[in-house]
């Protein structure tokens, strides 16, 4: 672990990361979301605070709307959206992410293939999963996270790119705070 790990982890622990879980599909309900669940419980093991949990239909207008209504919101750093990010005629997550985001992590959807590769094969390659940075209006840096919606996906793309990142990255964002600022 570098310096700068060390320091976001201590940063994070002293005040728990905020985010929000928002599945995106047409046929899960909170119910039946076994992904949703699973990155809500991963988040929280690791001492990350999920403020906001929805599903939202894969509808561009009502997406955007979700996002553009969370990236405002004061109290979070991250959203993580599951679903909506394959081939299918419906999956639209990444046609109304990219646009809203200032910065592009390229890295994070290759990581995310890399991942599937080895868990799933060759079909890996089908995911556009995208990361970056979005503007709230007051100016706040909000990461966005989209993700592919599988149970499996969710589960190895939460636990080994997305919590080992979020505390560096907020803490970037956040201007590199100490505890006790």
């Amino acid at each position: 672990m570098t310096d700068h790990d060390a320091r976001a982890r201590t940063a994070a622990a002293a005040r728990p990361i905020p985010l929000a879980i928002v599945t995106v599909s047409d046929t899960r309900t909170l119910a039946t979301d076994t992904g949703g669940d699973a990155a809500c419980r991963i988040a929280t093991d690791a001492g990350f605070r999920v403020v906001d949990r929805r599903l939202v239909r894969d509808e561009p207008r009502e997406l955007a709307a979700a996002l553009d209504e969370l990236a405002g919101a004061t109290d979070l750093d991250a959203i993580v959206l599951t679903g909506g990010t394959g081939l299918g005629p419906r999956d639209g997550t990444v046609e109304v992410v990219r646009p809203r985001l200032r910065l592009e992590l390229p890295g994070f959807g290759e990581h995310v293939r890399a991942l599937g590769r080895r868990d799933v094969g060759a079909a890996s390659l089908l995911s556009r999963a995208i990361a970056g940075v979005t503007d709230a209006d007051d100016g706040r840096g909000v990461l966005v996270f989209a993700i592919p919606g599988s149970l499996r996906a969710v589960e190895s793309v939460m636990r080994e790119i997305v919590v080992p990142v979020l505390p560096h990255a907020v803490w970037e964002l956040r201007g590199r705070p100490t505890p006790d600022a």
